[in-house]
């Protein structure tokens, strides 16, 4: 379905291409062409997205896509998005600072696990989100792309609490980092720190924030031109399962 877009001449600022329609191997083959998926919450978001962009695909500038992407064959109801520049962070560069390594250190009582609680982050990450992207279509998806090892979360546990998370599809060397959540101050910081070392530790390369803002900034990420993202998903990669293990949140606060 993406065979004849050109991702790299696409627009930076704006969607890349509207339609197309949502299944499990469609999101691996957008993620694996620099692509994620923005799908619109309900007809009003749809309407505003044909009402600002309806020229430009006219134009040619955002492409539309075969297939159907909602009820009513309605194309503007999902966006494809590849910002450029994008906001990358190397396995081992996620930014803990020196409060919260001490913290880890001191014996925090708080402890990570991977791939055990997928659907509850998920939902976590769902709840009260504005604009609510993540709808229950995508999450559907994404469940099932879990299930075949290609979406992965990290946990953060208080006893048996479940305090904070974040979840990601892999896209060769990459892990695209799609959503995270917090109940407790840190809890999401802890769980990309988490996530990152298990995805270095399992030969992964390199971590897609998406977005480039304040926040993923304050995690480490550096944007990165959209060519040289392109390149690093293309790169071979020689990716061995998550360990999904109980770990200490401590060996975080060591690195």
């Amino acid at each position: 379905m993406f065979d004849g877009l050109d991702v790299a001449r696409a627009p930076g600022d704006g969607p890349v291409a509207f339609g197309g329609g949502l299944a499990a191997d469609v999101l691996l083959a957008a993620y694996r062409r620099g692509l994620f998926p923005m799908p619109a919450a309900d007809d009003y978001a749809s309407a505003f997205n044909e009402a600002r962009f309806e020229e430009a695909v006219a134009s040619g500038t955002v492409a539309l896509l075969p297939g159907a992407a909602a009820v009513d064959d309605d194309p503007y109801a999902l966006a494809w998005w590849s910002p450029d520049p994008r906001p990358v962070i190397a396995p081992g560069g996620v930014r803990i600072g020196s409060r919260l390594a001490r913290r880890l250190r001191n014996g925090l009582p708080w402890w990570t696990s991977a791939d055990r609680a997928f659907p509850r982050v998920l939902a976590a990450c769902a709840e009260g989100r504005q604009p609510p992207w993540l709808t229950e279509g995508l999450r559907t998806i994404l469940l099932q792309l879990h299930d075949r090892g290609a979406a992965h979360s990290a946990e953060v546990w208080d006893g048996e609490e479940l305090i904070g998370g974040v979840f990601g599809v892999t896209a060769g060397p990459v892990l695209s980092l799609d959503s995270m959540f917090h109940r407790r101050s840190d809890a999401a910081r802890v769980a990309v720190a988490d996530l990152a070392a298990r995805f270095a530790d399992a030969g992964g390369r390199l971590l897609d924030a998406q977005w480039d803002t304040p926040h993923v900034r304050t995690l480490g990420a550096v944007p990165t031109s959209r060519a040289d993202y392109l390149a690093a998903l293309a790169a071979p990669a020689d990716l061995r399962p998550l360990a999904p293990d109980a770990l200490p949140v401590s060996r975080l606060g060591r690195r």
